[in-house]
């Protein structure tokens, strides 16, 4: 029985990128995504079952205490799936948000790309201006 793609997309984000045990999140990762999965971030390139969960771990070690949050629902189109998100410290405004695109094949996801929509300024930087509204 093939997984919906709501639940992939939800696995990748919950079940994988914010899941802190290793076992649980190994288990994710190999039911989540094919084993020569790719995942694109605006950092690097990572292929396969092991380059991903060492990705997720070195994300979760950079940011304790931080869980990500669904910032809308998944949205479908013949295989490919689009969530935003947020990233930060629980109970708190996030601290980055952005949105992941897969790609299914099969019953797993093939590809991931993640975008960055909003970051932390840098030390010493000023935050970026607020949008105008109309």
């Amino acid at each position: 029985m093939s997984q919906p793609l709501e639940s992939l997309m939800h696995a990748n984000l919950f079940e994988v990128f914010g899941e802190r045990d290793p076992d649980r999140r190994r288990a994710a990762v190999e039911r989540t995504y094919a084993p020569d999965v790719v995942f694109l971030d605006p950092d690097e390139v990572v292929t396969g079952h092991d380059a991903l969960h060492a990705k997720a771990q070195r994300l979760l070690d950079e940011a304790p205490g931080f869980v990500f949050s669904p910032a809308g629902p998944v949205y479908e189109n013949h295989g490919m799936g689009y969530l935003a998100w947020h990233f930060g410290p629980e109970g708190q405004e996030p601290v980055v948000s952005g949105m992941d695109v897969c790609f299914v094949e099969g019953d797993v996801i093939a590809k991931v790309y993640t975008l960055l929509t909003s970051t932390p300024p840098a030390p010493g930087e000023p935050p970026a201006p607020e949008a105008p509204t109309t």
